[in-house]
């Protein structure tokens, strides 16, 4: 059985591999291990999944960051996902037997590796949630715990196709956060943030420094308990 990973972002890429790919690559890390690098959106995320099930994969996992909307999850927290919510309030359902075997893998990880694992229903979102206010209001609506852009793509394709799909989601922002604004007004129609943008954004408004500083260390979080999962995919993976 090969195992597809879609990764969204070139951080989240460095924490399965130190390969540097272009959007839309696909490479093998192993026998039984594909990693694909979509870049973010639901497009992206689509176009990823169906390249790798074209490569041979006959399971997918969603990898990478997402943003809290419950308070019982911090930065640097693990989410497991048991179920997906659209944008549009449909639930998917997780492949229980799967889901199962990587739970109790995960248990052990955390144990050792120091990182809090949490399940919960993932939700999706098409647009950047920046406000605290927002993420609240999310959660009240849907009782999801964790929220991301690109994870409800990749499990329909996985639907399609009649194959297993696990999201697996390391949290950046907590829901107490209001992102900085810099961040929103530096994203391209590709979702990817522009530094030139940023820098001249910070120019004239540098009290939005230390806001981005605080994203960062959370982002470094999420980055370092992906990479202690990361160490423990074979077991993941072996079924």
């Amino acid at each position: 059985m090969i195992t597809g990973i879609v990764v969204a972002l070139p951080q989240e890429l460095d924490t399965l591999t130190s390969q540097k790919l272009v959007k839309g690559q696909c490479v093998s890390l192993t026998k039984t291990l594909l990693l694909a690098y979509s870049g973010a959106g639901v497009n992206n995320a689509e176009a990823a999944a169906n390249l790798l099930i074209a490569q041979g994969a006959t399971r997918l996992i969603s990898w990478g960051c997402a943003a809290a909307l419950s308070t019982n999850l911090q930065s640097g927290n693990l989410v497991l996902a048991n179920s997906l919510i659209t944008a549009e309030g449909t639930t998917l359902d997780i492949d229980a037997t799967w889901y199962r075997h990587v739970k109790t893998a995960l248990e052990k990880s955390a144990n050792q590796a120091n990182f809090a694992l949490r399940t919960g229903t993932l939700l999706e979102s098409k647009v950047l949630v920046a406000t605290s206010a927002a993420k609240q209001q999310l959660h009240q609506q849907t009782n999801a715990v964790a929220l991301d852009m690109e994870s409800i793509a990749i499990a329909k394709v996985a639907e399609q196709h009649k194959l297993p799909f696990l999201a697996i989601r390391a949290i950046a922002d907590p829901v107490t956060m209001d992102l900085p604004k810099a961040v929103s007004h530096a994203l391209n129609a590709q979702g990817d943030v522009e530094i030139g943008k940023l820098l001249r954004f910070l120019l004239t408004h540098p009290f939005e420094l230390s806001g981005l500083i605080t994203l960062r260390q959370q982002f470094g979080a999420a980055k370092r308990t992906l990479k202690a999962c990361a160490k423990q995919l074979e077991h993941l993976i072996n079924l």
